[in-house]
């Protein structure tokens, strides 16, 4: 921390979309003065909106695949498009915000010895032929696919984050998130939590690609905010990749019959072909993340869809 102050300056990119807008309120109830910096690509100033008031927060629109000059003590890297239909709107982009953004990240936090944080993806994993997905596996991605540039700009980002570290001693936390769900979502991000839930709520057809047989595991905003800063809060020889989700395993079409049933919906489940390298299964050994963070999901599926719902329902 920085010598001439007691209050801990800490940068989130990526600070007002989903994941970013909950760790920036956490981060401030933990008396933390927070820099957030956003261009609103997939993120929305209403996400944070009830924090403009507080002191110690503090708004920067801006695009990290261009150079920042702040002064911070620790900077989580939240910045990328994580969605299909918004990282493939422009994929070259979309590599950059990994890529280049990455690059400015770490160099920022080079100049200033701030500790740095990744927010890496399961992803990374491809299409797994390991299940459950443990963190020494290399995965299985297609690097020409229409993922690649989400999948692969990750991957890449993980390397610059361990050259720098091997390079220039940089203290760095690197961590691989699974499916996040909860309020703030946005309504048309195409994933399948929200699709579900908004179908449901208009009562049209809920589209399941695929037979509906591929899992997913998901884990509720809070817990995963929870492992993100018990990552940045651990011991300095600590630096990942560890994997942050929920190892409760579900099928698409479980999923889609539990948001029908909490929304007491009339709606029907309907079928369309697989997306290309649409993973078949998705589910992480958190092993790690017990052992070395302390850390595992306490909200189950039943209670933290409802509260979505919730959400959606009142926008």
């Amino acid at each position: 921390m920085r010598h001439y102050d007691s209050i801990k300056r800490v940068l989130v990119t990526g600070g007002a979309g989903f994941l970013g807008s909950h760790l920036c309120e956490r981060l401030l109830d933990e008396g933390n003065d927070v820099l957030c910096v956003d261009n609103y690509f997939t993120g929305r100033r209403a996400n944070i909106a009830h924090l403009l008031d507080n002191p110690n927060f503090e708004v920067m629109r801006h695009d990290i695949t261009f150079p920042l000059y702040v002064e911070v003590d620790e900077i989580y890297n939240l910045a990328c498009p994580a969605a299909p239909i918004h990282y493939q709107f422009d994929p070259v982009q979309t590599t950059k915000v990994s890529v280049h953004g990455a690059i400015n990240v770490l160099g920022l936090a080079k100049r200033t010895k701030a500790k740095v944080f990744q927010a890496s993806t399961s992803e990374v994993y491809g299409d797994p032929t390991v299940h459950p997905q443990k963190e020494e596996y290399w995965g299985n991605v297609n690097p020409i696919g229409m993922r690649s540039c989400y999948d692969e700009g990750k991957r890449c980002a993980e390397t610059l984050f361990f050259d720098y570290r091997r390079q220039h001693n940089l203290p760095i936390k690197v961590a691989r998130i699974f499916n996040t769900y909860g309020p703030r979502m946005l309504p048309n991000d195409g994933r399948v939590v929200s699709n579900f839930i908004m179908q449901a709520l208009q009562g049209r057809d809920i589209t399941i690609y695929g037979d509906g047989s591929q899992t997913r595991s998901f884990c509720y905003v809070d817990d995963l905010v929870d492992g993100l800063i018990r990552m940045m809060e651990s011991e300095e020889d600590v630096i990942g990749p560890i994997n942050l989700g929920n190892p409760g395993e579900f099928s698409i079409r479980e999923l889609a019959e539990k948001v029908i049933a909490t929304t007491r919906s009339e709606s029907k489940i309907i079928f369309q072909p697989l997306p290309q390298d649409d993973p078949s299964q998705r589910q992480p050994d958190i092993r790690q993340a017990r052992e070395v963070l302390g850390w595992e999901p306490k909200v189950t599926l039943d209670t933290g869809l409802p509260r979505t719902i919730d959400y959606f329902r009142n926008l």
